[in-house]
């Protein structure tokens, strides 16, 4: 049978035993210097060591010892040094928050295991971001088809059943045309719902007239829904964005604004997309009681649109002062 079948390529497991050699060598050699050190002070020191060991000559054995493993314990401590942060990156890294690298500290044994630490990172967050985009992309297909069909089937069945209801209690009894106007105004209601329901699955304002008039009407709705004043302040000129980062930025402002009316017992929101040279920013600010502290499935889902885009998403909830989303979006040049 074939090594590389067998065993794999013996190239690349060399390759990936060179750390590992790299800080034994360095060890070996830390070790062998500071014996070899001690070695030659005792050598051409005029300090003797009789048989059996005199009294006298205990406490002389006794410093050069001590000296010799504080030595020791030096070196190797600056050696391997590097490896308490490597340990305490693995801890903390989170595949949504990118950009927490560990850098080198010119210990030269170490440093093919942080650039391969390093890789890693970059690799597991490139596939976090593709499988995402997939995920994301077949989520809002799976919406539109959803909002086609409320809007298409049930939508339209509803209209049917209220133009019958009201052609029904325009030809019905006095006494029976309370009752069938009741239903008659449930089921508009339902129809109004059914259409919500299709507007928030697919944003077709967004597509029709763009970011800023997506996001008014999408505050309109909220305040409407929640009885939340929104206060807007959207600039006039922005920068050319792609669908993508529109629809990044309409969905992380919904999922904000329903995070909001569900968690936050706010009495104000502040809704702001400002343009600053290299980057667009979308702010949302509430005055509710703050204090979420862990990522739901709602922010990790706006965690990953941000990365797909390669936003910076940020959200601070000290206890008692709100909540603050920030999304800060770099122009598409930067980011090639």
């Amino acid at each position: 049978m074939d090594n590389r079948a067998r065993g794999g390529d013996p190239g690349r497991m060399n390759n990936e035993r060179r750390p590992a050699q790299a800080l034994f060598r360095r060890v070996f050699l830390i070790n062998g210097l500071v014996f070899t050190v001690g070695t030659l002070v005792l050598a051409i020191s005029p300090a003797t060591v009789s048989s059996p060991i005199l009294l006298t000559e205990v406490p002389v054995l006794t410093v050069g010892l001590a000296l010799i493993l504080a030595a020791n314990a030096l070196l190797l401590r600056t050696s391997l040094a590097p490896l308490n942060a490597l340990t305490a990156l693995m801890k903390r890294v989170d595949l949504l928050r990118t950009g927490d690298r560990m850098t080198d500290s010119g210990n030269g044994d170490l440093t093919h295991v942080i650039e391969a630490f390093n890789a890693m990172l970059d690799r597991l967050e490139s596939e976090r971001t593709a499988s995402s985009a997939h995920a994301l992309a077949a989520q809002e297909g799976e919406r539109a088809r959803i909002a086609r069909e409320l809007h298409d089937e049930i939508g339209q069945s509803l209209t049917v059943v209220l133009l019958g209801l009201k052609h029904t209690v325009d030809r019905a009894p006095d006494d029976l045309r309370p009752e069938l106007q009741a239903i008659q105004e449930s089921v508009r209601t339902s129809l109004d719902e059914v259409r919500r329901v299709a507007r928030r699955l697919r944003p077709g304002v967004l597509e029709d007239l763009g970011l800023q008039s997506a996001l008014n009407a999408l505050s309109s709705e909220f305040t409407q829904v929640s009885g939340i004043p929104v206060t807007r302040k959207v600039d006039q000129v922005l920068p050319a964005l792609s669908a993508d980062a529109e629809l990044v930025l309409y969905r992380i402002a919904q999922e904000s604004l329903t995070n909001v009316a569900r968690h936050s017992h706010a009495g104000q929101v502040r809704l702001m997309v400002s343009s600053d040279p290299g980057e667009l920013t979308l702010r949302i600010t509430d005055d509710g009681k703050g204090g979420a502290i862990e990522d739901g499935a709602g922010i990790r889902g706006m965690r990953e649109r941000a990365l797909l885009i390669g936003a910076r998403l940020t959200i601070t909830s000290p206890p008692g002062e709100g909540t603050d989303v920030r999304l800060v979006v770099p122009d598409a040049e930067e980011r090639s």
